[in-house]
């Protein structure tokens, strides 16, 4: 098998796990039976040794369409030929869709049908299971298949007759036009057969309480104004991301797909990290989908009853709240695209990343405001992480953007520091809570004054990435974002006059896409070229969409922006974490980060231009 390009897949998913599925009808990522579990189909990572669970036609003459069911998360996938049309729809039972059914967990429903003419199939599964390192047996019964590895057990129920093929099962079958055949894959016990008992009616009754929970929860946004398809898009996307049972939210259920092909910077970002999360919660609140939001905020108090010996919370946890996530290297997986190494284990989890405190405070203080107003115990929590900033703001860090090439005094760190401070003083005189208020304000304007004599380069008239530098980085365009600074603040609008010019004449932005920083001006400790930033690209849109309420000139810039972005999405609206030279999608997939910017950008941008949300 060829690799697909990372912008030929949808997900679909369960809230504790996720598939990726090609528009060639090959399911080429699912790790079982948890976003951060060992994969069994890992094909985007090596396309030989990897696994993968693939139902296509058999010709060769066929073209391809991808679509979501109308606001849900339930993907078809349609193959056209001379001869007929057929399609495979993929979906997984949701716990809200099995309410009174004795549904097991986590089950991948294919469900196959000719929809004009005659089609014929074939369906190849072929499992590699713990990232292709465990060996495993096949069995073949009348019920469908079954795989057999020493921690896991799947079986294949399906009326089709399967035949083992080396370490998997395959099997050809046609399909008259109002005919379908169903593939159902879940965990079963240790030895045996299939053991599953697999009928159409019950297939089709889950497949209508899917769609109905789906549609059911997408109902419940507020969001009325432009875009919207694109904007409950990216929040079934991000229900997807969210682990169900501790509410927490992973960056994305992808890992090691590369930031630039044949490169090194390919991380495991199948884990919560404060600040996506913080910014999903954000997002979610915009849209009035504030369930997630209160789920999140019963995971983070747990996170803030679990701080370092030093006070500080760590960046980014499993999203069971554990805090070791010691980094791997799978050496014999080639990677996507001969991009290596496969990483598995994040050990930026180590990092100082000062700006955590900024988002999480943020998110809190928007949680109190447009949720529901927060406990004392947990405001006793954060009041403890208010003085640890007091006392740390000072100090160099790996910001952001998690560089391995040493630590700096990052002015996006610094800018966040302000912001937890700020929003503490805000949460606390909101709500009459005990606080060290006069030192909180000292330290507030402290940060303040260094950040417009440290963090400005009169040389560049901008606002630079750190101390004593003169490079660029499109995270201070957050600046109005948290109103640090006016929109119109002269020094916020030469900072964004110099992010647009492209990287060639010092700027950040690539015909509308912007990139983080220039990747050759700043040792980030790693080899290589990368992408545009889609989150940076969102960021300046809002940035300019602020800027432009005085300025028609730059509102009408930033609605352009953000139209050209919407282009640079999939055939299914989703976003990788960048977007390449040639438009293609490089980094994790999807991205949470990238649709929630999404999300905030529309919001406010079809606020600015007269919307009705």
């Amino acid at each position: 098998m060829a690799y697909q390009p990372i912008e030929n897949y949808g997900i679909i998913g369960d809230m504790h796990t996720v598939a990726l599925v090609g528009m060639n009808g090959s399911i080429d990522w699912f790790c079982f039976p948890h976003f951060d579990s060992p994969s069994v189909f890992a094909a985007i990572l090596d396309d030989q040794k990897g696994g993968y669970f693939k139902i296509a036609p058999a010709a060769a003459n066929v073209s391809y369409k991808q679509f979501y069911w109308p606001e849900t998360n339930v993907l078809v996938t349609r193959f056209l030929s001379p001869d007929g049309v057929g399609e495979v729809t993929d979906y997984m039972t949701v716990s809200g869709a099995a309410k009174g059914h004795n549904h097991h967990p986590h089950q991948l429903y294919r469900r196959v049908s000719a929809i004009r003419g005659e089609m014929t199939f074939r369906v190849q599964c072929r499992p590699a299971f713990n990232y292709a390192r465990d060996e495993h047996t096949v069995n073949i019964s009348p019920e469908g298949a079954s795989f057999h590895s020493e921690k896991l057990n799947l079986g294949l129920a399906t009326g089709v007759p399967l035949r083992q093929d080396d370490k998997g099962a395959v099997a050809e079958f046609r399909l008259r036009e109002g005919e379908t055949a169903i593939f159902l894959l879940q965990e079963i016990e240790p030895g045996g057969g299939c053991g599953i008992c697999l009928s159409e009616r019950e297939a089709t009754e889950v497949f209508i309480k899917t769609v109905d929970y789906w549609r059911g929860w997408i109902s419940k946004s507020t969001y009325t104004g432009r875009w919207r398809e694109m904007v409950h898009r990216s929040a079934l996307t991000l229900k997807l991301l969210t682990y169900e049972p501790s509410g927490a939210i992973v960056a994305a259920p992808t890992s090691s797909l590369p930031e630039g092909i044949g490169g090194e910077r390919n991380w495991d970002y199948r884990y919560t990290w404060i600040r996506d999360a913080a910014f999903t919660l954000y997002g979610l609140l915009r849209i009035g989908l504030p369930e997630e939001t209160a789920q999140f905020m019963n995971w983070l108090e747990a996170r803030t009853r679990e701080l370092n010996p030093d006070g500080s919370l760590q960046i980014m946890y499993g999203i069971d709240g554990r805090h070791i996530l010691t980094e791997e290297t799978l050496n014999h997986l080639d990677g996507y695209k001969g991009s290596r190494p496969v990483r598995i284990g994040n050990d930026a989890y180590n990092q100082l990343q000062l700006d955590i405190y900024g988002e999480l405070m943020d998110s809190v203080y928007l949680y109190n405001k447009y949720g529901s107003p927060i406990s004392y115990d947990l405001w006793s929590h954060l009041r403890r992480l208010i003085n640890y900033v007091c006392d740390n703001w000072q100090r160099t860090d790996e910001g952001i953007w998690e560089v391995r090439g040493g630590q700096q005094h990052f002015v996006y760190s610094k800018l966040m520091c302000w912001v937890a401070l700020d929003r503490g003083l805000r949460l606390a005189d909101k709500r009459s809570f005990p606080a060290k208020r006069e030192r909180w304000l000292k330290v507030r304007d402290q940060i303040y004054e260094e950040i417009m004599s440290e963090g400005w380069n009169a040389e560049r008239q901008a606002f630079v990435q750190s101390y004593g530098s003169d490079s660029l980085d499109a995270s201070n365009l957050m600046m109005p974002l948290v109103f640090f600074l006016s929109p119109t603040d002269p020094r916020m609008l030469r900072t964004l006059d110099a992010t647009l010019r492209p990287p060639d004449k010092g700027g950040l932005v690539s015909n509308s896409l912007v990139y983080r920083y220039n990747a050759k001006e700043t040792s980030d400790g790693l080899r290589g070229e990368e992408g545009t930033f889609n989150i940076c690209t969102f960021w300046l849109v809002e940035a300019l969409t602020r800027a432009g309420r005085v300025d028609p000139a730059r509102l009408d810039q930033a609605r352009l922006m953000f139209e050209q972005m919407l282009g640079y999405a999939n055939h299914l609206g989703l976003y990788a974490e960048e977007t390449g030279p040639s438009g293609e999608a490089l980094g994790n997939f999807p991205q949470a980060f990238t649709h929630l910017a999404l999300i905030s950008a529309a919001f406010n941008l079809d606020k600015a231009l007269g919307g009705r949300s």
